[in-house]
């Protein structure tokens, strides 16, 4: 049964969610559905989806009120234009993503409703509140989430870890949920058996130097700062290592100057934002793509690296386990912990047999559980079920 859906997600950056949403905009357009998509001005060093939206087939809403910061001005007018925009396009389904256009779509979808529909759905794709928050903003993103469970039909997570954050904050229980693993589009990353040399090449990076990836984009929380601190030691047992950042973001001109004081200037690489169609012709260079982030839905780059043919070490955060499960497709270490975190990526360097057995397990299991075909079909499953309640 064809059904008209409408997106809804603050900006179309290039990030996860993002991807997540464009990919899901795009199956839903093949199987017939006709696919809105409602999204902020998108502005800063973070890299723009919007041409791949405009590929999507979807009808593509820009509302200039919606903005990622907290501002009572913007979001009163995001909230009636999007009340506006959904009386017009008269969805069977609202699907938000993100914190504040979930907060925002979510409460529009809601007022507007008539005769039970649309059936308002969200996507947590990771937490707006975590422990390096004040307790103000933490209370405050807690009790916004509350609120913005009631005016919806159904909650969606991409991993456990999402269910049980919101449970224990009492939020929402287990039975709001679905979990629909985020999906990744495979055909990006069909590698060739020589990647590695051909991306090597490209860098002028030596054949047999270590290196460490970290694919994320310039932010507080993804934890290059800890890559940074950790490069002293592993210098004194590699002494050829590269570390790769790839990524832009508005903490550059911080990290760049982080990296210049210690004098790792010819050992680090700010690459800077790579389109994410480009990131197969670099990411297959690195032995280890590393992720020390302290706040993570899913992520979307380990998989992208296990498909690369890179190892992987990360800290263990939100739903990373699902991917990176320790002593199996990866090294996973505790949060924060810097000493660990050299420990885990000297022993990806110093064992290739026994990282590249996990990362082929790792490769085989993402296959099996995060490609876009299955959360597609999921979520097609999700909202039928939601209309047939109706």
């Amino acid at each position: 049964m064809p059904m008209k859906i409408l997106h809804i997600i603050t900006r179309l950056i290039q990030g996860g969610a993002q991807q997540n949403t464009v990919l899901s905009c795009a199956a839903q357009v093949r199987s017939g559905h006709e696919v809105h998509l409602a999204y902020g001005p998108i502005y800063g060093p973070e890299g723009s989806l919007l041409a791949v939206a405009k590929a999507s087939g979807a009808v593509l809403h820009e509302v200039s009120s919606m903005r990622r910061a907290v501002n009572p001005w913007h979001d009163l007018r995001c909230y009636y234009a999007l009340r506006k925009l959904i009386r017009e396009v008269q969805p069977d389904i609202v699907h938000t993503h993100s914190s504040k256009a979930g907060i925002v779509g979510r409460a529009a979808g809601w007022k507007v409703r008539v005769g039970g529909l649309p059936k308002v759905v969200h996507t947590v794709h990771g937490l707006p509140f975590h422990d390096y928050q004040s307790r103000l903003i933490h209370n405050l993103y807690v009790r916004l989430e509350c609120y913005a469970a009631k005016w919806c039909d159904h909650l969606i997570a991409i991993t456990p870890a999402m269910v049980e954050a919101f449970e224990r904050n009492d939020i929402a229980g287990p039975d709001c949920f679905t979990v629909i693993p985020s999906g990744v589009d495979f055909s990006r990353f069909v590698v060739e058996t020589d990647a590695r040399e051909r991306a090597r090449d490209r860098l002028g990076i030596a054949a047999d130097a270590p290196v460490v990836a970290l694919l994320a984009r310039l932010d507080a929380l993804k934890g290059h700062d800890d890559v940074v601190d950790i490069l002293p030691d592993l210098l004194k047992r590699h002494g050829d290592i590269q570390l790769l950042f790839i990524g832009d973001g508005w903490r550059r001109e911080h990290i760049e100057k982080r990296i210049a004081d210690a004098g790792y200037s010819d050992r680090v690489r700010l690459m800077g934002l790579v389109p994410h169609e480009q990131v197969r012709n670099i990411l297959p260079a690195a032995d280890v793509k590393i992720l020390p982030s302290y706040q993570e839905g899913q992520s979307r780059t380990l998989i992208e690296a296990l498909l690369c043919g890179c190892g992987i070490v990360a800290y263990d955060v939100g739903g990373i386990s699902s991917i990176c499960i320790d002593g199996q497709t990866g090294r996973l270490v505790p949060v924060g912990d810097k000493q660990a975190l050299a420990d885990a990526s000297d022993w990806m360097i110093e064992h290739p047999t026994e990282r590249q057995a996990m990362t082929e397990r790792g490769r085989v299991l993402v296959k099996e559980k995060f490609s876009a075909e299955s959360m597609a079909r999921e979520l097609d499953k999700l909202y039928h079920r939601l209309l047939e309640q109706h």
